[in-house]
């Protein structure tokens, strides 16, 4: 898809899928996939897209950049607005977040793709980035959840359907009208006042597009994550279920906070695969809330790189984003969103303040308890009503020592005793940024002690990606920093070297093959796993087909002797879903319904990564 073409709101594109006759539907993915590359920008800033002689459709997007509503897209051919050429431009533009539309606090804009509050912003289409923050103490008690209303569970009845459908459609046959009718579901969903079950909507279309594009860094266990959360959301709002994480609240309301003090704890470039770049800045307040400052904008690799020292538009302050990493701020009239990413409203005012050290309070608190219990109380939160986060957990910080590099990973064991090994893996892998270099560095020391500021990869067992490294209070053998770096280095913008390591010991032992063991991998858990992610990748069919080809002992035997009887009978029971088609006397289909298939599947997807969080909190847990 064509990054020059602005942002679509959903409804805009379901409403031009919806005016197609089918058999322009059956042609609408062929001219989606052309029509992206011949876009060209005028000087008022609409976009074009030619159509050989006869057809050109002009998209005016408003002040937002947003084609918001349907008159912002017009095709010059005589089937318009019900024409092939409109829907099809319209499809390969990029979805529009919410957030996009309509007034919002002034703040450093932040794209639709890009980590959410690395996440301080949201993932790209079909993927996802950092952390989860509080809100400041000082807001008003929170009121009970009223009930749903019957336009509120209609709504999520329609989403349930919709996303079935899409389901039992998978990657292979999920093009853009089944896309369109999720996007349909989704805006009924918003009007009816569920934002959080809009939000996972679009997660899962652009997890499709992602797939059907086979865009690079797609992982299908993100999409497959998506999906769990789409249906098992839908199912919870459908049976009457108002609890607020499963409602939702709109994206970025931002509220106010009051004075704050807050404290750098680091920086983080911000790269997205549409174009945009940027960074965000970790911050800590006394009381151990946390917060963030994004600058998020269009420029890619060269932007994210540059605004590593870029000014912070905060309350006039005069401190640059890699002097508040390493300082702090006191904010008057803060604006906060419910994330902790904090706005630049007109009222804002701000303070430079003095940076404190890792060793100090509030970052201490940080490193002060064992990295396994942090990482089993973000399992915990996952496991919620609301399911999986589209947000990146929350950061955590631990001492640890050097062990080695097993192929791309930086291998680790946490400071004390009977510590497992730990994966300390890029938190970008893109080559441009340091963030592998300075791993591959640290790797070449091994014994070297230092303390690791990261978030945790819950999908992976016993795996940090870091963002910043500084060394142990009290080691010899430890990192020897500039003090003007206030005893850390950001890992996506400060490069490592080699006066910032002690000397090596006289005659260094060779470092061994090393491999950490990995429970996710070793447990059988992988037939079932393979299973759920066939269905999302090919659909209802594909997980027929596969079942087909095996026998049952042999497939799902391996879990019932290692004790994962319910992972066994969940996966015959999808399998026997899927194949489950019958005909009537004319060869008709019977229950053509998805309904029974998507239960059985979000059955086996919830079960799955029930266990997988479990495999995960194991691996971080003491060896005894």
């Amino acid at each position: 898809m064509s990054t020059e073409l602005p942002a679509v709101a959903p409804e805009v594109l379901a409403e031009a899928v919806e005016n197609l006759t089918a058999r322009l539907r059956k042609k609408l993915d062929a001219a989606t996939a052309s029509c992206g590359s011949g876009a060209t920008r005028a000087a008022d800033g609409s976009v074009t897209v030619r159509f050989g002689e006869d057809a050109l459709v002009t998209l005016k997007p408003g002040p937002d950049g947003t084609v918001a509503v349907a008159e912002q897209a017009t095709c010059s051919c005589l089937l318009a607005p019900r024409c092939l050429h409109r829907a099809a431009v319209l499809g390969a533009a990029p979805l529009a977040e919410p957030a996009q539309e309509g007034a919002r606090v002034a703040q450093a804009p932040v794209p639709p793709e890009v980590p959410r509050t690395p996440p301080g912003a949201q993932a790209p289409e079909g993927s996802q980035t950092p952390h989860t923050s509080q809100v400041p103490p000082k807001t008003a008690p929170a009121e009970p959840p009223k009930p749903l209303t019957s336009a509120q569970t209609g709504a999520a009845a329609a989403l349930w359907q919709a996303a079935a459908e899409a389901l039992a459609a998978g990657v292979t046959a999920g093009g853009a009208v089944v896309q369109a009718e999720l996007l349909r579901a989704a805006h009924t969903a918003r009007l009816a006042g569920l934002p959080g079950a809009e939000a996972a909507v679009l997660r899962v279309v652009r997890g499709l597009r992602a797939a059907r594009d086979r865009r690079a860094g797609l992982r299908l266990a993100d999409l497959t994550g998506a999906f769990r959360a789409l249906l098992h959301t839908a199912a919870l709002l459908a049976a009457s279920s108002a609890d607020p994480a499963l409602t939702g609240t709109a994206r970025r309301a931002y509220a106010a906070g009051g004075s704050l003090q807050v404290h750098g704890l680091c920086r983080e470039p911000v790269l997205s695969a549409t174009g945009y770049g940027g960074v965000v800045t970790h911050l800590l307040a006394p009381d151990g809330a946390r917060y963030s400052v994004s600058d998020v904008r269009p420029g890619g690799l060269a932007r994210a790189r540059g605004a590593g020292s870029a000014s912070v538009a905060l309350g006039g302050g005069t401190l640059d984003h890699a002097g508040l990493a390493r300082g702090g701020l006191r904010i008057v009239g803060a604006t906060v969103s419910p994330e902790g990413r904090l706005g630049a409203g007109r009222e804002v005012r701000a303070t430079p303040l003095p940076g404190t050290p890792w060793t100090e309070r509030p970052a201490a608190a940080l490193f002060a308890r064992p990295a396994a219990e942090a990482v089993a109380e973000l399992l915990d939160d996952r496991a919620g009503p609301a399911g999986p986060s589209a947000t990146e957990p929350a950061l955590l910080g631990c001492a640890v020592t050097v062990v080695g590099a097993s192929g791309e990973q930086l291998l680790v064991r946490e400071v004390h005793e009977h510590a497992p090994l730990l994966r300390l893996l890029p938190a970008h892998p893109h080559p441009e940024l340091p963030h592998a270099e300075n791993l591959r560095r640290l790797a070449s020391y091994p014994g070297l002690a230092i303390r690791v500021l990261g978030r945790p990869d819950l999908d992976r067992a016993a795996t940090l990606r870091p963002l910043a490294v500084g060394p142990v209070p009290g080691a010899e053998y430890t990192l020897r920093l500039p003090e003007e770096w206030l005893g850390r280095a950001d890992l996506g913008y400060d490069r490592l070297q080699g006066r910032h390591f002690p000397p090596r010991p006289a005659a260094p032992e060779p470092a061994p093959g090393i491999e950490a063991p990995d429970l996710s991998a070793d447990s059988p858990l992988w037939r079932a796993r393979r299973l759920v992610e066939t269905g999302v990748a090919g659909g209802r069919r594909a997980v027929a087909e596969a079942a087909r080809a095996d026998a049952p002992q042999a497939a799902y035997g391996p879990l019932r002797r290692a004790g994962l009887t319910a992972a066994a009978e969940l996966a015959a029971a999808l399998v026997a879903e899927a194949d489950r088609r019958p005909r009537d006397a004319f060869g008709r289909l019977a229950d053509p319904s998805a309904d029974g298939y998507a239960r059985a599947w979000l059955a086996a997807a919830t079960h799955l990564a029930a266990a997988e969080r479990r495999l995960v909190a194991a691996s971080w847990a003491a060896i005894r």
